[in-house]
C-alpha cells in the first residue's frame, strides 16, 4: 500500500480513537453550561480539569515517547514492554500512595475544592496505569482494538453525564418514589462529572490489563536507565508544553479579582470549545504520524515524505481554520448554547489560530524525535512555557482572557518557528514554505476579513471559504488522487 495513504487510514482510526476522549469534553460542554447552575462552577470543573492535564503529563514523565524509540529498536521488544510497565507501576503505586496521604495538601496547593480531590487522584492513577498499554497497540499497530477501547471509554463517560445530570434529577423529580431516589444528591453535579469519568477510567483499565498479566516479567536496569535519559527531555516538554495548553486558567484564578475568577474562566473555558475542532485534526494527525516517523526514519529518503505529511497538514488545517471562524457564530449555538458565555467569543479565531500552529510543530518536531535530539523540544517548549506565564502575568490584569488567548497563539507560533529554525539546521526537510507560506497566509486573512473586517457576516465569510476550496481543488487536486487512489 502506498505509504501515505497507509498513514491517512492509520489517521483516521487512531484519530477517531484519541480525538474523541478530546471530544468528550466538546460533547458535554452544552450539557454542563445548561446543567450547571453558573458559569462559576463551569468555571470550578475547567480548573480541575487543566491540573488533571499537569499531572497526567507528570505521571507519564516521558515514557510512552521513550517506550515507542525503543521499542522499534529492540531485538528483545518483550523486555522494553516489561520494563516500561513496571517503571509506570512502580511511580503510580507512589504517587497514590503519597496522593491521598497529603490530600488536604494537595486541595490547598491545587485550590480544588477538598471533596473533590479524591475523585481526581483516582482517576489520574487509573489513566496512568493504561499509558504503556496503549502505546504497545499503537506499536504494535493494532489500530482497530485501540479505537474500540478509547470509544467504550467516551461512551461510558457521556452516557454516565447524562444520566446523572440530566436523566436522573428528571426521573427522580417525576416520580419520587423510585429506586433511583437513594443515588440521586441534589447540588451534587461537580461530583457526578468525576464520578462518571471515575467509572470510565476504570472500566479502561479493566479492558487493557491484559498486558500487566505477562508470563515473565524481565526489568533492565540498564534498558530502564537509558528510556529515562530519553524520556526526561520529553516530560520537560511535555510540562512545558501543558503550561502553554492549560496554565492560563490557572493564572486567571490566581490574577483576577477572586469574585470574578472562576466565571471568567468558565466564559474563556466554553468559548475555547469551539476552536477544539482544530485541536482535533491537529491531535488525529499527530497520533497517525508518530509511529510513521520512527517506522520510516531508516529508510531511504525519509525527508521527502515528512515534507509531503506537513504540506498536507497545512492544506488541510487552513480549510478547517477559515471554515471554524467563518461559522464560529453557528457552531456556539450547538457547542455553547447559554447566552451567557458568549462574550468570550472574541477570543476564537485567536485559538483556533494558535491550535494551527501548534498542529504544524508538532510536524516539524520529527527532527528531534528521529535524531535523539529531544533536549530541543524542552528548550522549545520552556521558551512557548515562559512566553505563556509572561503575557499572561502582565496582561491578564489589564485585558482578562483575551491576554490568555493572545498569550497562547504567541507560545505556539515562537514553538513553531523555532522548531523550523533548528530543524534546518539539524535535519533538513525539504519543505515546499512557498506553498505552506501561501496557505496559511491567505487562510489568516480571509478568516480576518470574515471575522473582525465584516462583523462575522456568514455570506462574506461563506463566499471567501469557496474561493479557498476552489483554490485547493485547482492547486491540489492531481496529488491527492495520487495518494488516496493509486495503489
Amino acid at each position: 500500500m502506498n505509504p501515505l495513504k497507509k498513514l491517512f487510514k492509520q489517521t483516521f482510526i487512531y484519530g477517531l480513537a484519541t480525538v474523541l476522549p478530546r471530544m468528550l469534553s466538546f460533547l458535554l460542554t452544552p450539557l454542563y453550561v445548561v446543567v450547571l447552575d453558573s458559569t462559576d462552577e463551569y468555571g470550578e470543573v475547567s480548573l480541575i480539569f487543566a491540573w488533571f492535564a499537569i499531572f497526567n503529563v507528570i505521571l507519564a514523565y516521558g515514557m510512552e515517547t521513550a517506550f515507542f524509540r525503543f521499542y522499534h529498536k529492540a531485538e528483545h521488544k518483550n523486555t522494553v514492554v516489561t520494563t516500561a510497565l513496571i517503571s509506570i507501576l512502580g511511580s503510580t503505586v507512589f504517587f497514590a500512595i503519597v496522593a491521598f496521604a497529603f490530600q488536604s495538601q494537595m486541595a490547598e496547593l491545587t485550590n480544588i475544592d477538598a471533596k473533590y480531590i479524591r475523585y481526581a487522584i483516582g482517576i489520574l492513577v487509573l489513566d496512568a496505569l493504561v499509558i504503556i498499554p496503549f502505546a504497545w497497540l499503537r506499536a504494535t499497530e493494532k489500530p482497530l482494538r485501540y479505537a474500540w477501547i478509547k470509544i467504550t471509554n467516551v461512551v461510558v463517560n457521556l452516557g454516565l453525564n447524562v444520566f446523572f445530570l440530566k436523566i436522573l434529577p428528571d426521573l427522580v423529580q417525576s416520580n419520587p418514589e423510585t429506586l433511583l431516589h437513594g443515588i440521586y444528591k441534589p447540588n451534587f453535579q461537580i461530583s457526578y462529572i468525576f464520578i462518571s469519568n471515575l467509572i470510565a477510567s476504570g472500566l479502561t483499565l479493566l479492558l487493557m490489563g491484559r498486558l500487566y498479566l505477562q508470563k515473565a516479567y524481565v526489568f533492565d536496569k540498564v534498558l530502564w536507565k537509558k528510556m529515562l535519559t530519553y524520556a526526561i527531555p520529553v516530560l520537560i516538554a511535555g510540562v512545558a508544553f501543558t503550561i502553554n495548553e492549560v496554565f492560563d486558567r490557572i493564572m486567571l484564578q490566581e490574577l483576577l479579582e477572586p469574585a470574578l475568577a472562576k466565571s471568567e474562566i468558565g466564559k474563556y473555558s466554553a468559548c475555547y470549545k469551539i476552536a477544539l475542532f482544530m485541536t482535533l485534526f491537529a491531535t488525529a494527525f499527530r497520533m497517525g504520524i508518530e509511529p510513521f516517523f520512527f517506522s520510516h526514519a531508516g529508510t531511504d529518503n525519509p525527508q521527502k515524505a515528512y515534507a509531503q505529511i506537513t504540506n498536507y497538514f497545512v492544506i488541510l488545517g487552513s480549510i478547517i481554520l477559515l471554515a471554524v471562524v467563518v461559522y464560529a457564530d453557528v457552531l456556539k449555538w450547538f457547542i455553547v448554547p447559554n447566552a451567557d458565555y458568549w462574550e468570550a467569543m472574541s477570543v476564537v479565531p485567536l485559538l483556533v489560530l494558535a491550535s494551527f500552529c501548534l498542529g504544524i510543530y508538532h510536524n516539524l518536531s520529527v527532527w528531534y524525535k528521529v535524531t535523539d535530539r529531544t533536549k530541543f523540544g524542552a528548550y522549545i517548549s520552556i521558551v512557548g512555557a515562559v512566553i505563556t506565564i509572561g503575557v499572561n502575568f502582565f496582561f491578564i490584569p489589564k485585558i482578562g482572557y483575551v491576554a490568555s488567548a493572545i498569550a497562547t497563539l504567541a507560545a505556539y507560533g515562537c514553538m513553531m518557528l523555532l522548531s523550523y529554525y533548528f530543524g534546518k539546521k539539524y535535519y533538513p526537510v525539504p519543505y515546499n514554505m512557498r506553498k505552506i507560506i501561501f496557505y496559511l497566509s491567505l487562510s489568516i486573512l480571509f478568516s480576518a476579513i470574515s471575522f473582525y473586517g465584516f462583523n462575522r457576516n456568514l455570506i462574506i465569510g461563506s463566499g471567501l471559504l469557496l474561493v479557498f476550496l476552489g483554490l485547493v481543488y485547482k492547486l491540489e487536486n492531481d496529488k491527492l488522487r495520487n495518494i488516496f487512489f493509486k495503489r
